[in-house]
């Protein structure tokens, strides 16, 4: 109940009124006039009755504390049965505060985020979201379900900003073991053909007498070498950068016997190999308007070192001039095509023939050069077609056409063969999707009989126009015409000329881009994306293994000419192998070296701290969570309570409504100020 005034009268008016009737009082008081005190009694009940005095009576309902608990849900719960004992701890923990009217619940779900960069268990962060909207004086306390793997523990209890017990609830088997390998250091990038150094170590939690591990080391899927390593030590391994591209080491050890997971027992470094200084030799032949062409194109590439030579003197011109006097630099044939042929990433033959500069064995070295590896492009003219050709001499093996003898001059244009219309190198080229295609034309096809490998550009008449074929270990391209020039020169709008030649050349140089039969697989958090390259019309199913061992078959659905494509959202963080045919490839889903997998033993040390500071406590809980505290109420401020849980009861209440009494009101107030009057009169009368 509380008290308060109503008035009838203005406030300044009735306080005018009480003062006269102060006065008056006072002034009976000093004359000592019989029945001061009742005229003093009757103008104040006068004044009161218009202050109107009111009694007001709140109804109130007492308010629930609420009790906060947070539930584990992240990868590593789903090790062994933690699931389960979550589960019955949760469903324990409602029904016993269930039995208390004074308490609510609120269940927190703290969920892994499935595209997150770092997969990491964040439940401090989960709880400050869901007790936002809770006033502190309501908040009976929080406790945590968890393996008690937690990443974002406050420093403090008033960091966190709880004023309120925390209790923690820590499920899964006292003593577990787990063995994980994680890497330390690696580098980003890496040189093509040199050596990076990797660190990594191994760690061993709950092995109380750790012994020296072995560790498989695989590059891009291929076992290279088995290392000794000692749990708790850094260990380095050395690595020759084996291609560009995205490089994947993993290291993997076995698993110990009964160990809460094995999905930390691998760890994986992703290399991004680049090239440095491609070696190019360019030959050019008989000199035409297309000459400059590939050399202006491998010149303007800063990672090319280019090597060119032009054939302007041959041995058969001979005009009587000493080579003293000569400003020509003599063709170092042997250093070029003997000593150092095999330093050479790509060597191009731009309308050369065979005139005698190259001594005959030294095509024969040529074609060994492709063989063992290496990669040559034939850029053809009319020469090809005449009795010096290259395709007469030991290098014919390696070409992937012969020439028939003609040459076909007349206006084409070039055209995207069915298998061009799927090859990476051909595949996208702007202008080629629309009939005709939209860029100029060509005049001259240099004619071959069958061809080996792909034709991806047809010429005049469909003869083949650009073919690509592997030879032993290397590769070949033979483009036959020398009217791309054209291109380059705007000739009826001309085309992609950079385009095409840049293509080609990587492509010989086995760019892992432009492989024509390729798997890829990346991930972007939970995401991962496959694609299958071929040029096939249609392809099977991809398998995935995924890091608990399980596989899964995916579709792959069209995605464009010669491309299938798949994306899926996986639940396993982890290294997953994704095979099609004879192809494989490796990607991580997930953070590479996520907090999630580095250690996954349960433990109550992480958040006892805290628990401790806030007046809570920590215990593990059996699988039954028959061993639950028992839960004490309390409205202290500071709770200690033992071996139970004490949970603060709020003295906070919500008004339902009120009720209003005039104390002076009705026949209460008339009764009083009649009496009063009546006293007065009756005491002036005798």
């Amino acid at each position: 109940m509380s008290l308060a005034f109503d008035p009838l009268l203005p406030l300044p008016l009735l306080v005018a009124l009480a003062l006269i009737a102060v006065l008056l009082v006072g002034w009976a008081l000093l004359k000592r006039m019989r029945g001061a005190a009742l005229r003093a009694l009757a103008l104040a009940a006068l004044v009161l009755a218009l202050a109107n005095p009111v009694a007001n009576f709140e109804d109130r309902e007492p308010l629930t504390s609420v009790v906060a608990i947070v539930v584990d849900r992240s990868p590593s719960q789903l090790n062994g049965d933690r699931t389960a004992r979550t589960d019955a701890a949760l469903k324990a923990l409602t029904e016993r505060l269930s039995r208390y009217p004074a308490f609510e619940t609120r269940i927190i779900e703290a969920v892994d985020d499935p595209d997150a960069q770092s997969p990491s268990t964040r439940l401090f962060e989960a709880l400050a979201s869901g007790i936002r909207d809770i006033p502190s004086a309501r908040l009976a306390g929080a406790v945590m379900i968890t393996d008690g793997q937690v990443h974002d523990v406050p420093g403090s209890v008033a960091a966190l900003g709880l004023d309120a017990p925390l209790h923690g609830l820590i499920v899964g088997e006292e003593g577990e073991t787990d063995r994980r390998v994680e890497v330390v250091r690696s580098p980003r990038f890496g040189i093509v053909g040199e050596d990076q150094e990797i660190v990594f170590r191994v760690s061993e939690d709950g092995v109380t007498t750790p012994g020296a591990v072995d560790v498989t080391v695989r590059v891009n899927g291929e076992t290279v070498a088995t290392e000794t390593a000692i749990p708790g030590q850094e260990t380095s391994f050395y690595m020759n950068v084996p291609r560009g591209g995205e490089n994947v080491v993993e290291f993997a050890v076995a698993p110990l016997e009964g160990e809460v997971t094995t999905a930390n027992n691998h760890a994986v470094a992703l290399i991004e190999g680049i090239r440095e200084n491609l070696r190019v030799l360019l030959v050019s032949g008989s000199p035409h308007s297309g000459e400059r062409a590939w050399r202006n194109l491998l010149k303007s590439d800063a990672s090319v070192d280019l090597v060119h030579f032009t054939i302007l003197r041959p041995p058969e011109k001979q005009d009587g001039t000493p080579i003293s006097e000569l400003s020509l630099i003599a063709f170092p044939t042997r250093e070029l095509f003997v000593e150092k042929i095999d330093e050479f990433d790509l060597i191009i033959f731009d309308r050369y023939q065979n005139r005698g500069v190259l001594p005959v064995l030294y095509y024969d070295y040529i074609a060994r050069y492709v063989e063992d590896g290496g990669a040559l492009l034939v850029a053809a003219g009319p020469e090809l077609a005449g009795i010096e050709s290259i395709a007469e001499t030991p290098l014919a093996p390696a070409l992937p056409a012969m020439p028939t003898g003609e040459v076909t001059n007349a206006g084409y244009y070039p055209r995207l063969s069915d298998d061009g219309k799927r090859h990476p190198v051909t595949r996208d080229l702007p202008g080629g999707a629309s009939e005709p295609p939209a860029w100029g034309r060509w005049f001259r096809t240099v004619g071959v009989g069958e061809t080996v490998g792909d034709t991806v550009m047809r010429g005049a008449d469909g003869a083949p126009l650009l073919v690509l074929n592997r030879y032993g270990e290397g590769r070949v391209a033979m483009l036959l015409s020398d009217h791309g020039w054209l291109w380059s020169r705007g000739f009826e709008g001309g085309g992609p000329h950079v385009a095409l030649y840049r293509r080609i050349a990587h492509w010989l140089m086995k760019e892992p881009s432009l492989e024509e039969e390729a798997l890829r697989a990346s991930a972007a958090g939970r995401r991962l994306v496959i694609e299958r390259q071929t040029m096939a019309d249609t392809t099977g199913p991809a398998t995935l293994t995924l890091p608990s061992g399980e596989t899964r078959e995916v579709e792959l659905q069209p995605a464009g000419d010669g491309l299938f494509r798949a994306e899926l959202i996986l639940d396993q963080p982890g290294l997953v192998e994704v095979t099609s045919g004879d192809l494989r490839t490796l990607t991580h889903v997930g953070a590479v070296d996520a907090p999630e997998f580095r250690a996954t033993v349960s433990t109550p040390d992480i958040i006892a701290p805290v628990s401790d500071e806030t007046g809570g406590l920590t215990v593990r809980v059996n699988a039954e969570a028959s061993n639950l505290p028992q839960i004490l109420p309390t409205r202290s401020a500071a709770i200690n309570a033992g071996d139970r849980m004490g949970l603060r009861a709020s003295s906070e209440s919500v008004l339902k409504g009120v009720r209003s009494v005039p104390l002076f009101g009705g026949f209460l107030g008339l009764a009083l100020l009649i009496m009063a009057l009546g006293a007065t009169w009756f005491r002036e009368g005798r």
